[in-house]
């Protein structure tokens, strides 16, 4: 697809007229033109890109009747238990209200790491966006961050486009950059993932960097391109620059000779790009090794037919690769291989590469290729928009040559309707999703069989743009009802999660005490998204040591681990400094707590066991639980506590209120909870059937009370705490183990040492000192900025030294 006249040389004027688009000028030798007509043109084309994408997601979510267009919700799974959350906290983070700072979050999970998580849900550029929106408003702010994304991915693909030709007319290379960003892929999978999204923009930035790669131009933008987008989401990146590479291959299979250096400069270009990005990488990458193991699953390929059916506007799938893309490409892009005045190389080159991405979606090696080598827990066909984008760049290399002829075009429609018959077995090519299809089809094919005369080439634009947003919006109508009807929803953030979160914002003591958002959940990550300092933690990157932690404890969690849900128990409540917590419409005290920082007495840690109850009172170092008699009665004016994991249903102590357990390995865990003070002797509670451990815990809060008295003698006077860690002050002459009630995670070091290990809690021998200083570092953070600074100085001398009359060199 190099840039050519605006007739082939290759061509008579006869055949010129035949083939050239509606619009363009008579052929003949024509001069390329201007640079600022190019220029003016080529921003022109990224514009209307964007704004055929805003209006084709907007228009599908209103018809859906979608947030914010309407009451059907729109935060399903992930987006409202992760992506909505973590962009509240960094409105926090940037409004300089947050717990903690870059590296260091303590609101979740009793105190995390905060730099892995930026790096893999918020470091896209576009992110800080949100903190122009009110803090109530958040919702609405992430859904205008997805919106904006998805036009700036068809901006971005104009512009290359542009780049690479400029002989269609002009409205070409905005429908076909529209098209990519309206991929079934953007519409189904990156509207609720956002993050994605930032690889929906990486492709084309990348193809555009691997194109100045080729020629020997730019350089530095180059490099500082591949690091945007490494740095933006590592994970869609790494699949946008194996789609750019497969680009490359196939420009300089096509476009003149062959210049041997351009994969060495396109190489190093990843590497340098990659290296300036290495501060967030080598976080995330240690992160992800120390999380807790999710789902380990065997990717099993889709059925032919489904795949096919997913290139039909209106489907949706969760195991199938969404490669919908509008019907004008797939006609451009199967009429390419039957265009005769296109050079051989070109006709066959790009078709075959687009027939061997959609091959590798279906392998099973270079399926775990795609995905850096892991199958992931979810859609096994998330590199789908490089499909979508290679597609487009196909189309766009026959336009490249003027339109069509009707042979071409006949065979390409021809082609186009046998892989729709193909589908036709699939259960997910409906009715509605064939009519599309077809509609589009003879649409686009009318377009683009018009008389090739100016006063055609309006009609031809509006066919085309037509079929375009008429599809696109119907696939995001679709994807909102599917989508909503098979995923756990969330209602809206809204005025009832803002008094909630007044509330616990009106109780913070911290860190003199901790707020816990505590029941109902509303998302995964409410301490984040309400505030307080909660156990409550969702994320790639949940410590392995926070889960087993929480677990031994008699806590609850979902997704296999990685969801860990807060822990209402007035024995963890003291250990882990809760002084408030939302409890039944509002916020309850929990009664005298000990600080962040105790001491214990000297000697060897506490092996914690299976019996979550045992585990509490070796922590507190008292017994605090009386044994239920052998009717399975607790004593009574005990608060009866309830440990049955693996048990789904309601829960009762005499005439009590029912207690819901949600639990069931290995997808969930039911958190310990209470069934309340037992009224009398010989009341025994009602459990819910199911196979698993179902243990009572009879809790003696007068005993409680005097474990907390005794331990608050030897605890901290004063904490404070830092966004990078925390410092105490103990009472002259301590002698023993300071505990720190944080998860023991990688990154901590105390007084100059890695600190120790009290049964998942920091531990930090003392004697005689006064004063525990704690500092947190994310573990790769230092080797990151090691390999950013050789990037950045490697860059820097290559600039230097590159001579300019090497400027293009192959």
């Amino acid at each position: 697809m190099r840039t050519v006249p605006r007739v082939s040389p290759r061509l008579s004027p006869r055949a010129a007229a035949r083939t050239a688009p509606p619009g363009a000028p008579p052929a003949g030798p024509d001069p390329a033109p201007a640079p600022g007509p190019a220029r003016r043109a080529t921003a022109a084309a990224c514009a209307l890109a964007g704004l055929l994408a805003v209006a084709a997601v907007c228009a599908g979510d209103a018809a859906a009747r979608t947030f914010p267009f309407g009451p059907r919700h729109r935060s399903v799974n992930d987006l409202a238990n992760q992506f909505v959350p973590f962009h509240a906290r960094l409105w926090d983070l940037l409004h300089g209200r947050a717990d903690g700072g870059i590296t260091l979050d303590w609101g979740s999970g009793w105190g995390t790491g905060f730099l892995p998580d930026y790096g893999t849900y918020l470091s896209s550029p576009l992110a800080p966006l949100v903190a122009l929106a009110p803090r109530a408003d958040i919702e609405y702010a992430v859904y205008a961050l997805t919106v904006l994304k998805t036009a700036l991915a068809a901006a971005a693909t104009a512009l290359l486009l542009r780049r690479l030709s400029t002989v269609p007319a002009p409205w070409w290379p905005a429908v076909l950059g529209a098209a990519y960003a309206l991929c079934g892929w953007s519409l189904a999978e990156g509207a609720s993932n956002p993050m994605w999204l930032d690889g929906l923009i990486a492709l084309p930035l990348l193809c555009l960097a691997a194109e100045w790669a080729r020629e020997g131009v730019r350089p530095v933008l180059s490099v500082l391109t591949v690091a945007v987008c490494w740095t933006a989401n590592f994970y869609t990146a790494w699949m946008a620059t194996l789609g750019a590479g497969l680009f490359l291959l196939a420009r300089l299979a096509t476009a003149g000779p062959f210049r041997h250096r351009a994969p060495l400069r396109a190489a190093g270009t990843v590497l340098l790009g990659v290296g300036l990005a290495a501060p967030l990488l080598a976080p995330v990458l240690l992160s992800t090794r120390q999380a807790h193991p999710g789902v380990v699953r065997a990717f099993e390929p889709a059925g032919t037919a489904d795949v096919l059916a997913r290139l039909l506007p209106g489907t949706y799938g969760f195991s199938t690769p969404a490669a919908f893309v509008a019907t004008p490409v797939l006609l451009l892009a199967a009429a390419l291989a039957f265009r005769r005045e296109v050079p051989r190389r070109e006709r066959w080159v790009w078709p075959g590469l687009v027939l061997g991405t959609a091959v590798s979606l279906q392998w099973g090696p270079t399926h775990l290729v795609w995905h850096l080598f892991a199958t992931p827990n979810g859609s096994p066909y998330r590199q789908t928009f490089v499909l979508a984008g290679l597609l487009v760049i196909a189309a766009y290399a026959g336009l490249a040559h003027g339109l069509p002829g009707r042979r071409p075009l006949a065979a390409g429609f021809a082609v186009v309707l046998a892989l729709t018959a193909a589908a036709l077995p699939s259960g997910l090519a409906t009715r509605p999703a064939l009519l599309l299809a077809l509609a589009g089809l003879a649409v686009t094919a009318a377009a683009l069989a018009l008389p090739r005369r100016r006063r055609y080439a309006a009609v031809a634009a509006l066919l085309v743009t037509g079929t375009l947003l008429g599809q696109a919006a119907a696939t995001t109508a679709h994807a909102d009802r599917r989508r909503a009807a098979h995923l756990d929803d969330y209602p809206p953030y809204g005025p009832e999660q803002e008094r909630r979160r007044a509330a616990l914002a009106a109780a913070d003591g911290w860190p003199a005490h901790r707020t816990d958002p505590g029941l109902p959940r509303v998302a995964g990550n409410d301490p984040l998204l309400l505030g307080g300092q909660g156990a409550a933690y969702y994320s790639s990157h949940t410590p392995a040591v926070l889960t087993g932690l929480l677990t031994a404890l008699g806590g609850g969690w979902t997704s296999r681990g990685r969801n860990l849900q807060g822990l209402d128990n007035p024995v963890t409540d003291a250990l882990f400094a809760v002084g408030a917590r939302w409890r039944d419409g509002g916020i309850v005290r929990t009664g005298t707590v000990l600080p962040l920082v105790t001491v214990r007495p000297p000697g060897p840690a506490p092996v914690l066991g299976a019996d979550p109850f045992r585990n509490q009172e070796l922590l507190l170092g008292a017994e605090v639980y009386a044994r239920p008699d052998r009717s399975g009665a607790c004593p009574a004016g005990t608060e009866v506590f309830l440990w049955a994991p693996d048990r789904t249903g309601p829960a009762r102590l005499g005439a009590g209120a029912p207690v819901r357990l949600l639990g069931g390995a290995p997808r969930r865990r039911a958190a310990m909870t209470s069934l309340g003070l037992q009224p009398a002797p010989g009341v025994r509670p009602v459990l819910p059937p199911g196979k698993g451990p179902a243990l009572l815990g009879c809790l003696r809060h007068d005993l409680l009370r005097a474990a907390v008295t005794a331990l608050r003698g030897r605890a901290a006077g004063t904490v404070e705490t830092t966004p990078t860690g925390l410092t105490a002050r103990l009472p002259s002459g301590t002698a023993g183990t300071a505990v720190v009630a944080v998860p023991a995670i990688p990154g901590w070091t105390c007084r100059g040492r890695a600190p120790r290990s009290y049964a998942g809690l920091l531990a930090v021998p003392v004697t005689g000192t006064t004063t525990v200083s704690c500092a947190f570092r994310p573990p790769g953070l230092v080797p990151g900025l090691a390999v950013a600074a050789l990037s950045a100085l490697a860059l820097t001398l290559a600039t230097r030294l590159r001579r300019p009359g090497r400027r293009g060199a192959g």
